[in-house]
């Protein structure tokens, strides 16, 4: 059974930067599908920025492409995601999310149904 814990969450001022991390335990994530999901109350789960690690090809959503960087450390079974140029919209709870396959189609990448563990979340807050 997976267990993912996120960090590195917090509050920042637009244009800022904040880094954060998914360790996974009990799994290894091989070739694997991972991908970093942020949900604001009242709103569907959205899927921002994912990752295959058989050959760490990326998606990003338009809303996060170019200012969000998604990247894994396979040895220490870590997920990471770099937020760049923060914005306010940005405000939400992040999660991780892995599934125990490589997703296919590519198309089903940030959908929720396609993960099987999902960490607790770390709060992002971007002030304006």
């Amino acid at each position: 059974q997976a267990q993912l814990v996120e960090s590195g969450g917090g509050s920042v001022q637009a244009g800022g930067s904040l880094r954060l991390s998914c360790a996974v335990s009990g799994y290894t994530v091989g070739s694997s599908s991972m991908t970093w999901f942020r949900q604001v109350p009242g709103k569907e789960r959205e899927g921002i920025a994912g990752i295959y690690a058989g050959d760490f090809e990326t998606i990003y959503a338009d809303s996060v492409k170019g200012r969000f960087t998604i990247s894994q450390d396979k040895v220490k079974n870590m997920l990471f995601l770099q937020m760049n140029s923060l914005e306010p919209e940005d405000t939400a709870m992040y999660y991780c999310a892995l599934a125990n396959r490589r997703i296919w189609p590519p198309s089903l990448w940030a959908t929720v149904a396609s993960y099987a563990y999902w960490g607790q979340g770390t709060q992002v807050s971007v002030s304006s």
